[in-house]
């Protein structure tokens, strides 16, 4: 993967290229971000860079090192990405390179089998290029994990770290991309003395979401680069050129997706959904039909499985950030659909600010559930009677 495939982040492609120019790469990265953000591409295409010919062809393999050296003089400037054509690239872009060595959560394949990453490598390559925007849940249903936990195992360490004590097949670097390192537990302890003394021109490159979960004697090893959530505008421009949709479209998805890529192609897969018909007639029921009426959408909501459900609760969402805005901005606020503006001003009518808050912080809470796999009829049961509470009643519902 080059740094051209990878969806915005300019500031961190020229930060890693700078870090390599000048010979100030640590030899550990740890790379965190949101869902969505794109930091896995970013860390591929990074990793290609590292082992593209024409890129340090200069340096390789008498020339300067590439890593962290005070008695190193500047290196002069280098290509800003990868060239794509060269053997390495070729291999790198497959996902197939000799030197790049790959780390993920994964599950015992069969029984018997230990649960390594290389028993998965043929379904790593496909997912890297079928979705590389990917979370976790993509990747564990991939490889068809249904309910198994995922995780990096002891076994996998010990897997690192034979890997990495090797020679190099073709390139000056060995390079390690471990995605999720949130997943290795007390493990992890395994790697402290690899990565705190690698083996010469040896390269970890960690990406995660969650820094709490990851380990303080490993976070302590590595370098931080935060990477920021996708401009929407960045998220519009690649539904455009990538996915081939009108700019309209694209514009509500982005502004839906809030800088994360995966969730807006989750949106664009649901975009013929006429949530504002399902959010009438689930806020009539609420407000003037009554309980039969509110049992009926419910168990209809609850047919419709966990993707469509989160989507939806975003759109709620969404329309009601809008609501906001536009009672702060009212006839200057811009970009926003007719219909939706329409509906804004409905909302306006029936909930105040601190109820339409109260609203959004529920919304937020059923997301949160549904992701960890709560029963649609239960949880849209109790979504409406605090709605009910907060809207009708007038009621601030805040357990």
């Amino acid at each position: 993967m080059l740094f051209k495939d990878v969806i915005g982040q300019q500031a961190i492609k020229q930060k890693l290229v700078e870090l390599v120019a000048h010979g100030r790469v640590s030899h550990a990265l740890l790379f965190l971000n949101k869902e969505g953000s794109g930091a896995l591409p970013l860390v591929n295409a990074f990793a290609q860079y590292m082992v593209c010919d024409k890129v340090h062809g200069s340096q390789a393999p008498n020339g300067p090192s590439l890593f962290i050296d005070d008695k190193q003089p500047a290196t002069k400037a280098l290509l800003t990405d990868a060239c794509g054509l060269c053997p390495p690239c070729q291999k790198a872009a497959q996902f197939a390179h000799p030197d790049i060595h790959y780390s993920y959560p994964v599950i015992t394949a069969k029984p018997g089998d230990k649960p390594l990453s290389v028993n998965f490598r043929p379904q790593w390559r496909e997912f890297c290029k079928l979705i590389p925007y990917g979370n976790v849940f993509d990747w564990l249903q991939f490889i068809g994990a249904e309910n198994k936990q995922g995780n990096i195992s002891a076994e996998e360490c010990s897997d690192i770290i034979k890997q990495l004590s090797l020679k190099t097949f073709e390139s000056e670097y060995k390079i390690l991309v471990m995605w999720m390192p949130e997943y290795l537990g007390k493990e992890g302890n395994k790697l402290l003395k690899l990565i705190e003394e690698p083996p010469p021109n040896t390269l970890f490159l960690l990406v995660a979401e969650n820094e709490d979960l990851i380990l303080q004697t490993i976070l302590s090893r590595t370098q931080l680069i935060k990477i920021p959530a996708l401009e929407d505008s960045e998220v519009k421009n690649a539904l455009v050129q990538r996915a081939g949709i009108e700019e309209q479209k694209a514009f509500q998805i982005a502004s839906l997706a809030q800088g994360n890529y995966r969730e807006a192609l989750q949106l664009l897969r649901h975009a013929e959904e006429d949530w504002q018909v399902v959010l009438r007639d689930w806020l009539n029921a609420i407000l003037k039909a009554g309980p039969v009426a509110q049992v009926k959408w419910v168990e209809e909501m609850a047919k419709t499985g966990r993707e469509k459900q989160k989507q939806f609760l975003k759109y709620f969402t969404h329309l009601l950030d809008q609501s906001l805005r536009l009672r702060i901005l009212g006839g200057y606020l811009t970009g926003i659909a007719d219909n939706e503006k329409d509906f804004a001003e409905r909302l306006n009518k029936i909930a105040s600010v601190n109820q339409q808050q109260a609203i959004i912080e529920e919304l937020d809470k059923a997301q949160y559930y549904i992701e960890r796999n709560a029963n649609g009829k239960m949880l849209f049961h109790a979504l409406t009677i605090k709605l009910l509470h907060i809207v009708k009643n007038k009621v601030l519902v805040t357990t």
